[in-house]
């Protein structure tokens, strides 16, 4: 049986490729997924840093599954310090940088600061907790 934090984990994680992916080849998912500062946008993520993301994102999908139900491929402790990397990525990004995003941000009323406080930091903080939960318990 598969653990259910490795299973959710996956799916969030080949979602979030999924979506940057699109973005790479230059298909809007949505607005609001960058800040922005006055109507301009805070930075311009290169298609490289784009690919880099979905790369991570693919990779952080696979040692959570690998963690949860393939452990015995390699010694154990490699999928679980991979776990412990985006647990720690992700509680961080859910802290955020103190302007822009995450749960402390100073700038408020754009779109991506709504986005940001009704789903992005929140999933952060999911991510981050069902990691530690399959680093520890699985």
């Amino acid at each position: 049986m598969i653990p259910i934090p490795a299973l959710v984990l996956c799916a969030i994680f080949l979602v979030l490729c999924a979506v940057h992916v699109r973005w790479l080849f230059g298909v809007p998912s949505f607005e609001g997924a960058i800040p922005t500062q006055d109507g301009t946008p805070v930075f311009h993520p290169s298609r490289f840093a784009t690919l880099v993301v979905a790369v991570a994102l693919l990779a952080a999908a696979v040692i959570s599954i690998w963690r949860g139900v393939f452990p015995q491929l390699a010694p154990t402790w490699i999928p679980r310090l991979g776990v412990w990397v985006f647990a720690a990525v992700f509680a961080l990004r859910a802290v955020g940088d103190f302007r822009y995003c995450g749960i402390f941000k100073r700038v408020r009323g754009t779109k991506f600061a709504r986005n940001d406080s009704l789903f992005f930091s929140p999933l952060c903080v999911a991510i981050s907790v069902l990691a530690v939960w399959l680093a520890l318990w699985y």
